[in-house]
């Protein structure tokens, strides 16, 4: 099968490979040619490998590459990918051997891949045929709740918790309205971020990261910042993406006052109606702890450490919960993969 690596620096059609992920049953936001000139403008670049046949891509993916101190190399890594029928067993072979060839060319010690995949045994065992082994370091949540948007507005409300919708219609009686938010609200939005990671202790990127973000995604139609306000003052916020048929909730903040008014569920209600609207088929709420179904539901009342918090939330809004197949590492220069792997503990 014909193959081709694109090595940072290098253009790619940007409209071949767009169009490319977004028809692929595995495909997402985070291989989008958006994604990576995002993340170019933060320390990395972005290479392609790619099987093609008759001018059309049949597999890829979009590799990020960031150097390491002291010309080490660098780490390479592909989220939320390849793109592949991982039972094609020619065609994944054809993908990775030139994936391979590209992370040696641009002196990678390791690739990491996220497929975007759900945890199968025999995905994970086809994972270790092909070379691969399970990564002490995973970046993408691993765990999730899928909304199905298909139904109409009114049944994908009757699959919701009957608390959620009730905080719903809660938020619209108590004055909350939701708006689009434009560039001009970043700054209210980003201290909005600041207040949330102080309160539920996370990290956030920095303001000029979610400008980029905005600028990138949402004049395009692919992103969405919405924005809850009450009396004309800013309470709460999320940004939100679509591709395909899927769309994802990756970043949200709310206030420390009006919370009685139940801002955050009114902005992911409207989120969904957004998606709904471009097409989407699923809803990502994007990460909740990474435990079992039965475990989640056992303990979700008694834990606050983590993600228990946010899986409270999210469960309300109905949903299924889904395991992805995780981080899986390439390993090429084993004695800096171990340097790296012992700097991450």
């Amino acid at each position: 099968m014909p193959q081709r690596i694109i090595t940072p620096g290098e253009m790619i059609d940007a409209a071949a490979w767009d169009g490319f992920v977004r028809a692929a049953p595995n495909g997402h936001v985070l291989q989008t040619t958006a994604w990576a000139r995002l993340k170019g403008h933060f320390g990395w670049e972005a290479g392609y490998a790619l099987v093609e046949e008759a001018n059309r891509i049949q597999a890829g993916a979009q590799v990020l590459f960031r150097p390491l101190p002291l010309g080490l190399g660098c780490v390479a890594y592909v989220p939320k990918g390849p793109l592949v029928n991982w039972t094609d067993d020619a065609l994944t072979g054809a993908l990775l051997d030139a994936l391979h060839h590209l992370c040696r060319r641009q002196r990678a010690i390791f690739l990491k891949i996220e497929p975007d995949e759900e945890d199968r045994p025999a995905l994970a065992q086809r994972l270790q045929a092909w070379g691969f082994r399970p990564s002490p370091q995973t970046i993408q949540p691993r765990r999730t709740i899928l909304i199905d948007l298909t139904p109409a507005p009114d049944n994908i409300l009757a699959q919701m918790k009957s608390k959620t919708r009730y905080n719903i219609r809660l938020a619209e009686r108590k004055g909350v309205t939701v708006r689009a938010g434009t560039e001009h609200d970043l700054d209210a939005f980003y201290r909005l971020m600041l207040i949330t990671a102080e309160r539920d202790r996370f990290g956030v990127h920095s303001r000029a990261y979610y400008e980029t973000v905005y600028q990138l995604f949402v004049p395009r139609g692919i992103g969405r910042l919405l924005l809850a306000e009450y009396e004309g003052e800013l309470i709460a916020g999320v940004m939100v993406f679509a591709w395909g048929d899927k769309a994802w909730y990756m970043y949200g903040a709310s206030s420390d006052a009006h919370r009685e008014r139940m801002p955050n569920y009114l902005l992911q209600w409207q989120a969904m109606l957004w998606a709904k609207s471009h097409g989407c088929r699923t809803y990502d709420l994007w990460g909740i702890p990474d435990e079992d179904e039965e475990t989640l539901e056992a303990h979700f009342l008694d834990r606050h450490d983590g993600l228990w918090g946010v899986y409270r939330f999210k469960r309300g809004f109905g949903g299924r919960v889904l395991r992805y197949v995780g981080a899986w590492d390439q390993v090429y220069r084993p004695a800096l993969y171990w340097l790296y792997c012992r700097a991450l503990r």
